[in-house]
């Protein structure tokens, strides 16, 4: 429940009135919803907790699986919290909703009630954005720096760094999509990633942590991926191909770093996973940015990473090591243990 009024009421400012659709699915804690649906009705706003057959995909691929009487609730929602993993981000109800200017899309996508509480219930959250806003406007200010980053297991990869795509609000007022705080994307220069990333984990048809590292090649677009266990192979080069169109493996999209202090790397929640100290999820395929792209593409998570800006050390080994600016709010930033 403490979890709960964090994000409803701390992250959300749900407000008297407000309707809060719940989106969850066959395989989401009904406690996780209830706890939630508990924490709106505490604000006095009107809940409403709708349950789907868990998606066998996610974005424009879930387009035939959702119910229409879902996408209309979705659009007369004042804040709607998505609990269904894969999510439902990017398919034709979501992009109705959000066109529709009035939505506040939480991509919430967990689970479970322990991963949940750890996100929201296990750091002191305001020190937690305090960072993030940090982090986000430092990025954002080093675009057209060179970035790299690298792994134990093998990866070694340089970029030229994007501005921000997606600025975060500290509280969640306006209508559009707001992801889990503890994590933030660097995005490449279309076209400027080089190297080889070695993923411990993917999110191509199911997320899983991998029996044997993936290995993909780029060279300002994906060259070649090579699955070292076998069961790994056909569904991460059947989701590489369709995110990019059909023709190729297409581009790296995104990259991570992530520095929330209590979350753990699970193998079952993704979200919570791509938050854990040293975690890198990189998006692969068509940028959701350009015609064409979407929510559609498959994610792989390194770990353990090193990650510098302009050669500055940002994180050694998962240690979150800068920049210098930033870490006195970064040490404020401590896990709770109740």
């Amino acid at each position: 429940m403490k979890a709960a009024r964090t994000l409803i009421a701390g992250q959300f400012d749900v407000q008297p009135g407000e309707g809060v659709l719940i989106t969850r699915d066959t395989h989401t804690s009904a406690a996780l919803a209830e706890a939630i649906a508990a924490a709106v009705m505490d604000r006095n706003g009107r809940p409403l907790i709708a349950a789907i057959a868990q998606l066998p995909f996610q974005g424009g691929l879930a387009d035939p699986y959702i119910p229409d009487t879902l996408a209309a609730a979705a659009a007369a929602s004042d804040v709607w919290i998505d609990c269904c993993f894969p999510y439902l981000a990017g398919s034709k109800m979501h992009d109705a909703a959000m066109k529709a200017g009035r939505t506040r899309y939480a991509l919430l996508a967990t689970s479970g009630v322990e991963s949940f509480g750890r996100l929201y219930g296990g750091v002191d959250f305001a020190s937690l954005m305090d960072y993030q806003m940090a982090i986000v406007e430092y990025l954002d200010r080093k675009a057209g720096s060179r970035v790299r980053f690298s792994c134990p297991a093998g990866t070694g990869v340089e970029f030229v760094l994007d501005a921000v795509k997606l600025k975060r609000e500290r509280v969640a007022r306006s209508a559009g999509v707001h992801t889990v705080p503890g994590a933030q994307s660097l995005y490449p220069v279309k076209g400027s990633v080089r190297g080889r990333v070695v993923l411990g984990a993917l999110f191509d048809e199911h997320y899983r942590l991998l029996r044997r590292p993936a290995i993909v090649e780029v060279d300002g677009s994906i060259r070649s991926m090579n699955c070292t266990a076998a069961e790994d192979g056909p569904s991460f080069e059947r989701a590489l191909r369709r995110a990019a169109g059909g023709g190729d493996f297409g581009f790296m999209i995104h990259f991570t770093m992530a520095f929330h202090p209590a979350a753990r790397i699970t193998g079952r929640h993704f979200i919570e996973d791509i938050r854990a100290l040293g975690a890198n999820a990189i998006g692969m395929g068509l940028p959701w940015w350009e015609e064409g792209g979407g929510e559609n593409h498959p994610d792989g998570v390194v770990l353990d990473q090193s990650l510098w800006v302009d050669e500055e050390p940002i994180v050694e080994a998962g240690s979150i090591v800068g920049p210098a600016e930033l870490m006195p709010a970064y040490r404020r930033v401590q896990p709770i243990f109740e």
